[in-house]
């Protein structure tokens, strides 16, 4: 995932600490069913497309953005499939990060076909639910999983009275 220039900023004087970020997900159906996804150039698994809202940006603009950066399709929000705060990730250099994940399912409009189309993904590709490529984030299976269900938004439950 490449930095946005906001966070290189806010970096330059909270150094490592923490920082809580807007996340966003896709999970991009097509209409034959099947579900969009890129092999990541960090890590070279296969994974749903996501990235971080800029500054004003609306999470559903987020996801329509960030489709188009990294695959050359578009596409159109059609609901929330979850709402997640993740746990705190540190990477390499020591910077901690905490995302708050909103994840939509969205509906390939058109656009060029599937493609490479910035330097996040090795490969991009559809694949159809019951034949999804390996490795395949954990993170990206549940998503799929919950954005093919005709189900309400998921949301984490939360701490009960008795163990805060």
């Amino acid at each position: 995932m490449t930095t946005p220039d906001f966070i290189r900023t806010l970096r330059a004087t909270a150094g490592h600490q923490l920082l809580l970020l807007p996340g966003v997900t896709a999970v991009v159906v097509d209409d034959r069913g099947r579900v969009l996804l890129g092999r990541r150039a960090d890590t070279g698994r296969w994974s749903v497309v996501g990235g971080i809202a800029e500054p004003g940006e609306q999470p559903a603009d987020t996801a329509v953005r960030e489709v188009y950066e990294e695959t050359a399709v578009r596409c159109v929000p059609e609901r929330v499939v979850l709402v997640q705060m993740l746990p705190p990730i540190t990477y390499p250099n020591g910077d901690v990060c905490q995302f708050q994940d909103i994840t939509f399912r969205c509906r390939a409009t058109g656009g060029q076909a599937a493609r490479v189309n910035d330097n996040e993904s090795l490969e991009v590709a559809w694949f159809a639910p019951d034949a999804l490529p390996e490795p395949l984030e954990s993170f990206a299976v549940d998503r799929i999983r919950q954005a093919l269900k005709d189900e309400p938004t998921w949301f984490a439950q939360p701490l009960s009275d008795a163990s805060r």
